[in-house]
């Protein structure tokens, strides 16, 4: 299964746009539309509970849900555009619930996380109305898939300078959007 983890909040979204160009030619996908999901951050009461549930091993709770399926995806798509330097929020938010010890990494013999993931690539897709850096965004992603998570391939895929006077943001999405379906041309 493709998990598509979508942080777009914009029906008119050009980061969705993107994604879906990409969907297209993946194939199925189950898809996860953040800004509709009940993911809150966790405060005191839910990192208790959550700290008691994992000690206990116990992991048939509702909460652990995300965890799961994020863990049992054999591919992840996440589409967030790039906002205030960074992703949005939700993904934050996202992150922080499904990151499970038990579920998707453990702890080595050395302390060191080993990732439990059964995803071998990981796709970050953005847009940018400015120059776009890595740094804040997809670096972040990356180290998590790849320390973290145990999902070895990541890549970005991004369009940039989309609001840029002079430019053309259309020609630049169109753009990107040809280079995604070149990628899957023999």
């Amino acid at each position: 299964m493709i998990l598509y983890i979508n942080s777009c909040v914009r029906e008119e979204s050009r980061t969705g746009r993107l994604a879906r160009a990409l969907l297209k030619n993946l194939g199925n996908y189950h898809e996860l539309k953040l800004d509709e999901s009940d993911f809150y951050p966790l405060n005191r009461e839910r990192l208790e509970r959550r700290t008691k549930l994992i000690e206990a091993e116990n992991y048939g709770d509702p909460m652990f849900d995300a965890a799961k399926q994020f863990a049992e995806a054999e591919m992840i798509v996440i589409a967030a555009p790039y906002w205030d330097g960074s992703f949005p929020a939700v993904l934050k938010i996202y992150l922080e619930n499904i990151y499970v010890t038990g579920i998707v990494s453990k702890y080595g013999t050395d302390g060191r996380p080993e990732g439990l993931c059964r995803a071998k690539k990981l796709y970050y897709v953005t847009t940018a109305d400015g120059p776009y850096n890595p740094k804040y965004s997809y670096e972040y992603i990356k180290d998590l898939a790849v320390n973290i998570f145990h999902i070895k391939e990541t890549k970005l895929i991004y369009a940039e300078n989309l609001d840029i006077d002079g430019n053309d943001p259309e020609t630049l999405l169109e753009n990107a959007i040809s280079s995604v379906e070149g990628m899957f041309r023999d």
